[in-house]
């Protein structure tokens, strides 16, 4: 009978991994580049240890612990320097991977119907669940052995195999803690959007509840999982108990999802579905509206997201002076004007960073109506009064729409910040001018998916390589050297850099036409292509 609950789970899995074939890759080569990458540029940027140390005393502030955590700072060679300033956020992405990645599997597959046909199949009524766990738990250990025995190949003095291999762990048990967690969460929500959303705020918690923790009280850090990854300190103490900790608490978490998905119906779940309206509102009957109300809560969260990483930068900025000085390298990554202090050469790169990652969400907002298309929503719509020009429509204006509070929320929440901690601050105008300025960027990134999207559906996730492209040549380029054309390649490198430049009209002009000439020919393609159904 055991046995038979689980019945050709090695199949199931077997199939998820033929599905995710490239998504799973991508996955593993995007977080192992990054974490291989940077302690090379610590190492080039850092090469004495007066360099490091000067860095350490600039990380000794209340903002810098609540944002990448406790380090090290006494002994702050390149591997405890990497480990303080990169593993707690590479681990939220690990995190973040394996949360949409078992939503996929679970309740996403639940909700489009296909673990129904998946059970009519000799299959154990766990075996699904069971299978994506494995899969799952089995890309982060992949993730563990290639992030360990990586950075020990790089051959940094500092960055032992131990420290390596513990810095690789502590990646893969939270990928398998957050695989746990969202498998009880697909149990708990009847929907894929509650999955996610539940998932992600055990994120957020667990990075807010270890930021207070850290920088009043220490013991309420050890409540959340992500302040047991701090507190390895690989590379320095090379504690392992963490990761058994983690591990036996990812079990119970499997365990637990097991046993709910054994006693629930199909299709059900535990927390109970907040009956909505009688009547749906006029907005709401709209294609916009339907579009806005489908990605509300993404919408918010990420708002949330924006704000807090424009304080989060905002709070460092009266300390740059210190964090810039003496630092040839480093120096070389901003922009060299006379006449410009050094925190106003650094305010471009971290436009460059807000303005990049506020294209992330507008472009989400874009690709879901390829996303609802796959899915067989589309159909109904179009069956009505609603014309596709005014569906894809829609999904523009709100992806628009997005954008520009994106960047705005990014731009306040840095602004807010540096006036709090600077002596002598930036104006509103200064800050919100330099990051408004990205706008027809984003804009050009909306408008490249509107026209994936009408004429070549299915390689609509290539919009995400592009942005991917952008950041990696624009954020890391003046460290790496890369020849000025790679940058002109993205919409983001024609884009002055205020306010260390002058105001260029004819740039933003010339990629707001370019934006609206994709815009027109997407929708062109959508209008004459076939729907998929």
């Amino acid at each position: 009978m055991a046995g038979s609950i689980y019945k050709n789970t090695g199949s199931l899995s077997k199939m998820i991994i033929r599905r995710d074939r490239i998504r799973i890759p991508l996955w593993l080569v995007g977080i192992a580049f990054f974490t291989l990458i940077i302690p090379i540029a610590f190492d080039g940027m850092y090469s004495s240890q007066q360099e490091r140390d000067t860095m350490a005393e600039t990380m000794q502030n209340p903002a810098m612990t609540a944002m990448v955590g406790p380090g090290d700072l006494n002994n702050y060679t390149t591997g405890a320097m990497t480990t303080h300033q990169m593993l707690l956020f590479t681990a939220i992405v690990v995190g973040l991977m394996s949360i949409l990645l078992v939503n996929r599997h679970t309740r996403a597959d639940e909700e489009d119907g296909r673990i129904e046909m998946i059970r009519s199949l000799p299959v154990g009524r766990l075996s699904n669940v069971n299978a994506a766990i494995l899969v799952l738990a089995a890309t982060n250990v992949v993730l563990a052995f290639t992030t360990g025995f990586g950075l020990y190949a790089l051959g940094i003095e500092s960055m032992g195999l131990e420290g390596s291999l513990l810095y690789g762990a502590v990646l893969g048990v939270t990928g398998i803690f957050f695989t746990g967690v969202t498998a009880v969460f697909a149990q708990l929500s009847e929907s894929s959007r509650g999955v996610v959303g539940y998932s992600i705020a055990v994120l957020l918690i667990a990075y807010l509840v270890r930021a207070v923790g850290d920088v009043s009280n220490e013991a309420l850090s050890w409540l959340s999982p992500l302040g047991w990854v701090t507190q390895t300190e690989a590379y320095s103490a090379n504690n392992w108990w963490p990761v058994l900790l983690m591990i036996g608490v990812s079990i119970i978490l499997f365990i637990l999802a097991g046993y709910l998905n054994a006693i629930r119906d199909l299709e059900a779940g535990f927390f109970p579905s907040r009956p909505g309206r009688k009547n749906a509102t006029a907005f709401l009957q709209s294609p916009i509206g339907l579009a806005v109300r489908l990605q509300r809560t993404g919408t918010i969260a990420w708002a949330i997201g924006m704000l807090v990483m424009g304080l989060s930068y905002g709070s460092v900025l009266g300390d740059l002076e210190t964090f810039f000085e003496g630092n040839e390298m480093l120096e070389q990554m901003l922009v060299a004007k006379e006449g410009y202090t050094l925190t106003e050469q650094f305010i471009p790169m971290l436009m460059i960073i807000m303005g990049i990652l506020s294209t992330v969400p507008p472009v989400m907002a874009m690709v879901k109506l390829n996303s609802e298309e796959k899915k067989n929503r589309i159909e109904h719509l179009l069956s009505r009064a609603v014309s596709r020009t005014r569906l894809i429509g829609s999904y523009f204006i709100a992806a628009a729409v997005n954008g520009f509070i994106m960047i705005s929320l990014a731009a306040i929440g840095l602004w807010s910040a540096g006036t709090a901690v600077m002596e002598d601050s930036f104006s509103f105008d200064t800050i919100y001018g330099a990051a408004l300025v990205y706008y027809p960027a984003i804009l050009v990134m909306i408008g490249a998916a509107v026209l994936l999207i009408g004429i070549l559906p299915k390689l609509t996730s290539l919009i995400w390589l592009y942005v991917f492209y952008s950041f990696i040549v624009l954020y890391l380029g003046g460290l790496f050297q890369f020849p000025e054309w790679a940058g002109k390649l993205s919409p983001f490198g024609y884009i002055p850099q205020l306010p260390v430049e002058d105001m260029k009209w004819m740039p933003i002009i010339a990629l707001t036409i370019m934006a609206l000439v994709l815009v027109v020919f997407g929708f062109i393609g959508y209008k004459k292509r076939d729907i998929e159904g």
